[in-house]
Order: C-alpha cells, then sequence, then structure tokens
C-alpha cells in the first residue's frame, strides 16, 4: 500500500491536525474497501487551489470540500496500476464544517477522506438508490477507522 499525502500549502494559515492519524485513517479505509495494496494520492488544499479546481472540473465556482478523480473507471484506467486515483481535499472548509458540526478537524478530514475514496471506487450520490448505498458504506467505514 502507498499513500502520498501533498499539501497543504506552507504559506496558508490553516488550522492544525494530525497528519499521521490521517495517513492511519487513508491505510486503514484502503483495507476497508479491499484494496490493501492499492495507491492513493491524497492532495491538502486551501480554499484558492480548490477553488480552480471545481471551476475547471466541475464548473461550479468556488471551493468545494472534497474532489476526486478516479482511475479506476475511464480511458486511463488500465494504465493505473495500483493507483486508484487522487482525492483533493479543502483543508480550510473541512475546518469550517467541523466547526459547524461541532466535531474536531481530524474527524471531518477523515470523513471527507471516506467520501473521496468512495468515489474513487465507483461509489456516487447522484440519485437516491445511490446516495443511500454510499452512505452506509460511509458508515461503515468511518466505524472502521476510528475503531
Amino acid at each position: 500500500m502507498t499513500l502520498r499525502i501533498s499539501g497543504p500549502p506552507r504559506a496558508a494559515r490553516l488550522p492544525r491536525f494530525d497528519r499521521r492519524l490521517l495517513a492511519a485513517r487513508a491505510r486503514a479505509a484502503l483495507r476497508a474497501i479491499g484494496q490493501p495494496r492499492a495507491e492513493l494520492s491524497l492532495a491538502l488544499v486551501d480554499d484558492g487551489a480548490m477553488g480552480e479546481l471545481n471551476v475547471a472540473h466541475r464548473g461550479k465556482v468556488g471551493p468545494t470540500d472534497v474532489l476526486s478523480f478516479s482511475l479506476v473507471e475511464g480511458a486511463h484506467a488500465e494504465h493505473r496500476g495500483a493507483l486508484l486515483g487522487d482525492v483533493v481535499i479543502d483543508v480550510e472548509q473541512a475546518a469550517r464544517q467541523a466547526r459547524r458540526a461541532r466535531r474536531t478537524l481530524d474527524d471531518e478530514l477523515a470523513k471527507l477522506l471516506i467520501h473521496g475514496v468512495l468515489h474513487l471506487v465507483g461509489h456516487d450520490h447522484e440519485a437516491d438508490d445511490e446516495a443511500r448505498r454510499m452512505r452506509a458504506e460511509e458508515r461503515r467505514l468511518w466505524k472502521a477507522l476510528v475503531a
């Protein structure tokens, strides 16, 4: 299992979080989805970088909390090797969401990691039945990560 974590940008004044805990949770998530030998790229960014990605890839202005770029499906899937894809998390947005939900930033980052990883392996939440399945899988992974 290979995990590559990049960011957050040093210049950004972002809240503190436990990078080691996030890495351990990412590895646990890969094991929980049955991908213990997979590679995962995790990018931690600020609002500015996420806003640029959101416009470029979704056509939506402003930052979002998490984006996933899967290599499991699509034109280049046969060339991906063990790499599932990239999960990009906006740490500033995660901090705001954590405050609103009265949870720690570490837990909010874990929730977003889970959501992003599930998108990498094909889960979605566009239709109601897909959303129910994805929420159930998010709950299952949450238990695996915090146990």
